[in-house]
């Protein structure tokens, strides 16, 4: 039996419109103004920041060290920790409160096995939140331990703008994260080779190893297989944190990373933004204060 998850919520895939890959760059002209749409007047996102991996220059930012919601972008963390002290190979057990997670799941039951790589993979590729909550009870015990480990993490990689208080990105008054601190875990994420090739994954197929059942997994990234150089990174959506998304972009030999916080029309803002990023390289550093 084939269980088929599309990408992502019904609600986030309703309304967040696909890249127009074609349409030329949003204007920057005024660079000491927030960069906006050219249709409307609301900010683009709530935080943005573009860096220049090859240099580490920041091409553009707003509102950067703001504290804000992170959504399932709190994933990269979590899997970071999984990387550390769990074993990939383990069969880890869904738990009643893992199958019940809500929002983006697989809809997993509990009881059923699977292989702690295959949750990982669930996790990243299409941020189901029961294959989450199934990882991380396997490795800490619980989520509650797991989210010390989270939060000792963000403090040995001097992540000073966050705190975590769950491993899969809900939204709760002491769960935050920066534009600044996720750019920079996400860089040191991607150094792990695992991590790096299971982001840039568009589908994937996971099977349970005590049931007949398996699930198609799709990318919520719809950057990926879409716009030239994408590599990753992840999405993230809740009520509170709006539509999230940090990219991963190689084209021409340069290298940039995206993160959007709180974004208005993701996709398209991700695209004018990744291509202002590519005629930026070795150019003057777009900063907003």
């Amino acid at each position: 039996m084939l269980a088929v998850l599309l990408c992502s919520s019904p609600s986030e895939a309703a309304s967040d419109r696909s890249p127009s890959l074609s349409a030329s760059p949003v204007s920057f002209v005024e660079r000491s103004r927030p960069f906006r749409l050219s249709r409307g007047h609301e900010p683009a996102a709530h935080s943005i920041l573009l860096k220049d991996l090859t240099s580490g220059k920041t091409l553009y930012e707003y509102e950067s060290d703001r504290r804000l919601s992170p959504a399932s972008l709190t994933k990269i963390m979590s899997a970071l920790v999984i990387l550390e002290y769990g074993q990939l190979q383990d069969h880890a057990t869904v738990s009643r409160k893992a199958a019940a997670a809500p929002r983006t799941h697989l809809r997993l039951r509990a009881g059923q096995v699977f292989r702690l790589e295959d949750l990982l993979k669930a996790m990243l590729i299409t941020s189901a939140n029961d294959a989450c909550l199934a990882a991380v009870e396997h490795v800490a015990g619980s989520e509650e331990q797991f989210v010390d480990l989270m939060n000792a993490k963000a403090g040995t990689l001097g992540l000073a703008g966050t705190h975590f208080s769950n491993a899969c990105g809900f939204d709760a008054p002491n769960h935050y994260a920066t534009a600044t601190d996720l750019a920079k875990l996400s860089e040191i994420a991607l150094q792990n080779p695992i991590f790096k090739a299971l982001v840039r994954e568009e589908i994937e197929v996971i099977s349970a190893v005590n049931v007949n059942r398996s699930f198609l997994l799709k990318t919520t990234n719809r950057l990926l297989g879409r716009m030239p150089g994408v590599e990753g990174v992840k999405t993230g959506f809740t009520s509170r944190a709006g539509r999230c998304l940090i990219a991963k972009v190689s084209q021409d030999g340069k290298e940039l990373l995206l993160v959007l916080l709180h974004a208005n029309r993701r996709w398209n803002t991700a695209t004018s933004l990744i291509n202002y990023g590519l005629q930026s390289v070795d150019g003057p550093v777009g900063s907003i204060r």
